[in-house]
Order: C-alpha cells, then sequence, then structure tokens
C-alpha cells in the first residue's frame, strides 16, 4: 500500500519568496556577466548589441520601428543611437518619406563590431542552462512569458475600477 503524506504542502507566495527581489538582483547581475563578455568580444553592450542586429539585418530602419520592436521609448533608442554614431558603428540621416523619422545605417566598423560578438553570449547561455537544466529552463520560461503577458496587458485605472 504506498504511503500517504499526511502533511500538506503549502507553497509561499511571491512576497514571502521575495521574488521581485530574486528577478531584480539576477537579472541586473546577469546584464553585467552578458554586457562584460559582449564588451570584451566587440566593444558592444547587450542592448546595443541587439540595435546593432536590427538595423544590420533590415534596410531602411527606423529609430521609431526600433523603439517599438525592443519595447522601449524612441527617445531611449535615439540616445544609443548617439552613442553608437560617436563609436563610428552607424549613421543616421533623415527618412527620404518622413522626414520626421530617422533611418539607421550600419557603417563597416558597425558590422565588424557585430560580426565579433560571434559565440560571446555562449558562456551567459551555459550558465543559464546550468542555472535551469533541462525542464527547469522551460517551465521558467513560459513563466516569464506569462509574467509579461501579465504586464502588457491594460490595467483599469483606480477610477475605472470605482465605476465597476
Amino acid at each position: 500500500m504506498p504511503s500517504v503524506n499526511p502533511t500538506p504542502r503549502f507553497f509561499m507566495s511571491a512576497k514571502d519568496q521575495r521574488l521581485f527581489f530574486l528577478l531584480q538582483t539576477a537579472a541586473h547581475r546577469l546584464k553585467l556577466v552578458a554586457d562584460a563578455a559582449m564588451l570584451d568580444a566587440g566593444g558592444l553592450t547587450t542592448a546595443q548589441a541587439a540595435v546593432m542586429a536590427i538595423i544590420c539585418g533590415e534596410e531602411q530602419v527606423s529609430q521609431r520601428q526600433i523603439a517599438s520592436r525592443l519595447g522601449q521609448r524612441e527617445s531611449a533608442v535615439g540616445a544609443m543611437a548617439e552613442r553608437l554614431i560617436k563609436a563610428g558603428y552607424i549613421t543616421r540621416t533623415r527618412s527620404e518619406t518622413d522626414k520626421r523619422a530617422w533611418i539607421l545605417e550600419p557603417t563597416t566598423a558597425g558590422r565588424q563590431a557585430l560580426a565579433a560578438m560571434g559565440t560571446a553570449f555562449a558562456p551567459v547561455n551555459a550558465l543559464l542552462d546550468e542555472a535551469f537544466p533541462g525542464e527547469e529552463a522551460e517551465r521558467l520560461g513560459a513563466s516569464l512569458r506569462r509574467l509579461i503577458g501579465l504586464l502588457e496587458r491594460p490595467r483599469m485605472s483606480d477610477e475605472d475600477a470605482a465605476a465597476d
């Protein structure tokens, strides 16, 4: 006869686990490790490499399009574009079809910097694979996608909630 565990299992809440703090701390430390690996390999941070990948992968891409794809404000992409221009990795010109839009294009040096990234991210992925082996990575990925979806849902304001 199988044994029965008489003690019910209670799960700790997000507050009890301090999940917000843990997520913030892990994300910050992971970003530092990833940025260091990327800077060593090609002189770009992970954020800059993401922008460069979009610019190198598409023709006539605007700051607005990059901001939309990355879920960032256009002003943040504009500031990053300034840094990439100063580094000699991209050029910025006015769109011929929309004079309000800036078109970002890679320079040869920018393409070379992105190519140099090569396998620089491999140690970061190895670290994640070590921390979350096999099915744990799948569960974590699903959980984080669910959280992102919840965060992207429109929230009712206090006034709307009071009206209901």
